[in-house]
């Protein structure tokens, strides 16, 4: 069973989303807090994992992030790591205080840029009783380093400077496309192929809502992100990582790193293909069928 839900993040901005209810649930639940990755909305294969996870007893939380999708946008495509973490944090909250929620058994699910987010949120919120980060980011910097040829990275420092003088003197955020749409060559903030074809393909049938721009802003606090510092951290909550083998937009050996750097209790799943066949087809078989054994584990 599924319901339109709505909740106040701590500073008042409306997150919006869908609760799961196992269809024979008599009691309060575990429940799993999930939102997605970089610009992308929950429409974007989320249901799908969330439907795997009732169907096995567990009630979940899926809402959009703010600035996107149907939360509330205070900055449209604006996204702040840190904010968002706050958001999951608030999530918790809410589920928490929810009759039909044991809030003594609360996950958290993230993907991509929100693997990262519920690394950090793992490492200090321990109401968190267990976490599962698919192809997550480890290092804002390294990986950049990875998806920005070295000639052009000068130029988008200088940029990110501009854009900062711009607002301070009360001008509009500087905008910059997620995917490229004509050329590899043109400017955007994840110049990865598989990006493009993920985000301008089909998934667009299903994410009415997503929009092919986010803030300047949103890329230089990307570059200075590293929530791979909290991966020691996190223990004693259980950590199911989730890496991609041949995933180059976050990158998998800096992944496998990091794994190597967190504490036990840990588990490692090891996919086949790129960052977003995570999504689907036997891959998404393959690792749903493993985070659901690794919620319904942890959270009893």
């Amino acid at each position: 069973m599924r319901e339109d839900v709505s909740f106040p993040a701590d500073d008042g901005v409306t997150l919006r989303g869908w609760l799961y209810r196992p269809d024979d649930a008599t009691a309060p639940t575990a429940l799993v807090v999930m939102a997605h990755g970089f610009s992308a909305t929950k429409e974007m294969h989320l249901d799908d994992f969330a439907e795997v996870f009732a169907a096995a007893g567990l009630s979940v939380l899926v809402y959009d992030n703010r600035n996107l999708g149907e939360s509330d946008g205070p900055v449209p495509g604006e996204i702040d790591p840190w904010q968002q973490i706050q958001d999951y944090r608030a999530a918790i909250t809410w589920a928490g205080l929810r009759d039909d929620v044991d809030a003594d058994r609360i996950g958290v699910w993230g993907s991509s840029y929100s693997g990262a987010h519920v690394l950090v949120v793992a490492a200090i919120d321990r109401r968190v009783r267990c976490v599962v980060s698919q192809v997550p980011l480890i290092s804002g910097s390294e990986n950049a380093r990875r998806l920005i040829r070295s000639d052009h990275f000068a130029g988008l420092r200088q940029a990110f400077d501009a854009d900062r003088v711009a607002r301070y003197q009360g001008g509009a955020p500087a905008m910059i496309p997620v995917a490229w749409t004509d050329s590899p060559d043109e400017p955007c903030a994840l110049p990865t192929v598989d990006t493009h074809d993920f985000f301008l393909g089909p998934i667009l049938d299903r994410a009415k809502t997503w929009r092919n721009e986010v803030t300047l802003r949103s890329v230089e606090m990307f570059v200075g992100y590293e929530p791979g510092a909290y991966l020691p951290l996190i223990s004693p909550t259980p950590l199911l990582l989730v890496v991609a083998a041949g995933d180059h937009l976050t990158v998998a050996d800096i992944a496998l790193a990091g794994y190597e750097r967190a504490a036990e209790p840990k588990k490692l799943l090891l996919l086949p293909g790129g960052h977003f066949e995570a999504y689907v087809g036997e891959a998404f078989a393959v690792s749903s069928a493993a985070q659901r054994e690794w919620f319904l584990t942890h959270l009893g």
